[in-house]
């Protein structure tokens, strides 16, 4: 890490602008390809005149572009970036480098929400919603459990909470599987598990947004607190700091962020454990300055995924899929960097 970024703190803060344009440069270009590629190919040409309005372009491009790609490529870009700051937040909160947007059975009870809708023959925005209500309530459970375990520690137990709820919910989830038609529902609700932008409308990107923003507020009004998480607690009470309600606000925030996300796209892990540590080894540990740089990065990487999944063969690989492939890796190999440095 020092060596791609100085020798001390002070640099690491120095290159962070540089590595905020880079990112913010590398999305802007991926994006464009991401507008262009697919079975109907649009020369960038073409995509830059209807970007910008020009009339000389044929009507089925322009049709490609606002009504299906446009969507999706903006749909990947929110997702990217709100599961990445999700894991921004509930690492500094948990203390732990390994928590994620599903520690707290966010991913979990979105799932059952939206499987329950599947089986039961629901419309997709019944079951989105379903999807979105299920996170919710996971979380309001956690919560739930976690104040009456006879711990002193209350993070540690809300992640046991989250542990025990998560299981279970995964065991009703795999109850419902079993129960679905195998030949209609099962292969719709695995489908739905492993995530995708297939089906993502303007409608849908809409309601993803404003879900992804209302959940980010939270983070960024907490951003210059949320480095007190990694104090003591009698160092933060002596800063003055609400130590509470920071921890409240930021759950809040990656909970709204999570749940909206898993509602349009579907689970799609890895994203929001790998992400905030390349964003650290980036600029640092600093919480106002991590949470931009993972929100590009995710937006990037999710970007960079589902450009691939739709062009490397003849049927669509869900982005679940990719993310596990190439999250496992890419932990690992940060991992052993933090090691060396």
């Amino acid at each position: 890490m020092r060596r791609a970024f100085g020798s001390s703190r002070d640099g690491q803060a120095l290159a962070w602008p540089w590595v905020v344009g880079a990112l913010a440069l590398a999305l802007a270009a991926s994006a464009l390809y991401a507008l262009g590629s697919g079975r109907f190919h649009l020369p960038l040409g073409d995509v830059l005149r209807i970007l910008s309005g020009a009339q000389d372009v044929p009507a089925t491009a322009e049709t490609v572009l606002w009504q299906i790609r446009g969507p999706r490529v903006l749909a990947a870009i929110v997702v990217g970036a709100a599961l990445a700051a999700s894991g921004v937040a509930l690492q500094s909160v948990f203390r732990n480098p390994l928590a994620a947007p599903d520690l707290l059975g966010v991913s979990a009870g979105a799932a059952l929400g939206a499987v329950l809708g599947i089986f039961l023959g629901w419309s997709v925005f019944a079951i989105q919603a379903s999807a979105f209500a299920g996170g919710l309530a996971a979380v309001a459970i956690v919560y739930a459990v976690g104040t009456v375990l006879p711990l002193r520690d209350r993070t540690l137990s809300l992640v046991l909470a989250g542990i025990a709820i998560g299981s279970m919910l995964g065991a009703l989830i795999a109850l419902v599987k079993t129960l679905a038609d195998p030949y209609t529902q099962l292969p719709a609700i695995t489908f739905w598990l492993l995530g995708s932008f297939a089906s993502i409308t303007v409608v849908d990107l809409a309601l993803l947004s404003g879900l992804a923003l209302l959940g980010l507020v939270p983070l960024a009004l907490m951003r210059w607190r949320a480095d007190a998480l990694a104090l003591s607690d009698d160092e933060v009470h002596a800063l003055g700091v609400r130590l509470p309600v920071v921890r409240l606000a930021l759950v809040c925030g990656a909970t709204l962020a999570t749940s909206g996300t898993v509602a349009a796209a579907g689970i799609i892990g890895w994203i929001g454990l790998v992400v905030p540590h390349a964003a650290r080894l980036m600029v640092g540990a600093s919480f106002p300055r991590v949470l931009p740089v993972a929100m590009l990065l995710g937006a990037l990487l999710m970007l960079v995924i589902d450009t691939l999944g739709r062009s490397i063969a003849q049927s669509e690989v869900p982005p679940g899929v990719l993310t596990a492939l190439v999250g496992a890796p890419v932990l690992f190999a940060l991992m052993l960097r933090r090691s060396d440095g």
